[in-house]
């Protein structure tokens, strides 16, 4: 493949997943980089620093009918991960913004800080009606800019005080800056939390996910979440063919050892832009590998690189997707990971009060 030419060749590139940015679905142009010949000196050799913008969200609740997913709605407190996980089948939902999927996705960021006032007035609203809401959905809420910004923990605050029951999605460690509340709340029914576990090899970890915690430190998550009495999934997600699918068990067995009391797998997806992006990835990475990785791939989908059809887009079909499918139950089963989680309480939630409100007598 060639070089691709949107990025400044004297800039370094250092601990990001993507290795290309090229320009979203919804451009009418490509993004060329061309010297006129005037770059300082100090320009060359500069690293590619993360950008970190705010917007004041209309909505935060977006509900979906995906009869795939476990929830109709999800919240999330911002847009873009550093994290820069190469295969994040989030990474289309930055083309909405103008920007790219690539590197874009992993380095400009978006920050809703005014996320729990508003998620505060849609639960006032008479006309809702209680569900676990899944927080993490698409992009990480514990990435590293809650470490500053805290929008996560101040929307838990929100679902806490009202007893609204949340799922948890997240790879990032911050989440332990947050025990004291989510401990409150499993107590009540109201709360899990799944870990994503993709490898346990750090090395093939940090090049497909450069900015994630490593897969040993996200072992001892599981273990202190699991210490405060939260309930934890240990998500083997993706596996990646041909990479990491031999790990399946590995994860899984490391995952229980450490406290999980659940598991779930998926399969790598790669919808629209993440297609390219992966592929580019791929054959710098591990170009002797490609060709086998990619062909597993598309044995899975029909020949394509993906399949959005419900039903299929998660998994895939075929031999190859049966068989680890077989072999996830198998070990789900042997590791007693395979029990349905209690069901998370609704009977608990008072919608939140406004300044002002005349105090409840009982």
């Amino acid at each position: 493949m060639e070089r691709d030419i949107s990025i400044n060749p004297g800039q370094r590139v250092i601990g990001r997943g993507a290795t290309c940015n090229t320009a979203g679905r919804h451009e009418r142009y490509a993004r060329v980089f061309d010297s006129d010949g005037w770059d300082r000196e100090s320009d060359e050799g500069t690293v590619l620093r993360t950008e970190l913008r705010e917007e004041v969200p209309r909505r935060m609740i977006t509900y979906n009918r995906s009869p795939d997913l476990p929830f109709d709605r999800s919240i999330n407190p911002y847009r873009g991960c550093e994290h820069g996980c190469v295969y994040c089948f989030a990474r289309p939902s930055h083309a909405w913004l103008g920007l790219s999927a690539g590197l874009d996705f992993e380095t400009r960021l978006v920050a809703r800080p005014d996320a729990p006032r508003v998620l505060a007035r849609e639960l006032r609203s008479r006309s809702y009606k209680v569900a676990p809401i899944a927080i993490g959905t698409n992009t990480d809420p514990y990435q590293p800019i809650e470490k500053d910004k805290r929008i996560t923990r101040a929307c838990l605050e929100v679902l806490s005080e009202c007893g609204h029951p949340v799922a948890i999605v997240t790879r990032g460690t911050l989440i332990e800056h947050d025990i004291d509340i989510l401990a409150g709340m499993a107590a009540r029914g109201l709360v899990r939390v799944g870990v994503s576990v993709t490898t346990l090899d750090a090395g093939l970890a940090r090049r497909m996910e450069p900015r994630a915690p490593s897969p040993k430190r996200r072992l001892a998550m599981i273990a202190r979440l699991s210490e405060a009495g939260i309930p934890v999934r240990i998500m083997a997600s993706p596996m990646v063919p041909g990479l990491s699918d031999h790990e399946l068990e590995g994860i899984l067995q490391a995952g229980r050892d450490a406290g999980a009391r659940a598991a779930s797998w998926i399969m790598l997806r790669l919808p629209l832009e993440v297609a390219p992006l992966f592929r580019h990835w791929l054959e710098t990475q591990y170009p002797d590998r490609a060709g086998r990785v990619m062909g597993l791939v598309r044995e899975m989908h029909g020949g394509r690189d993906y399949d959005a059809d419900w039903g299929r887009r998660m998994r895939g079909q075929g031999p190859y997707a049966d068989l680890v499918a077989q072999r996830f139950r198998v070990a789900a089963r042997r590791l007693g990971l395979d029990q349905p989680q209690p069901a998370l309480r609704c009977d608990l939630f008072r919608p939140p009060e406004r300044p002002g409100d005349q105090l409840a007598l009982f």
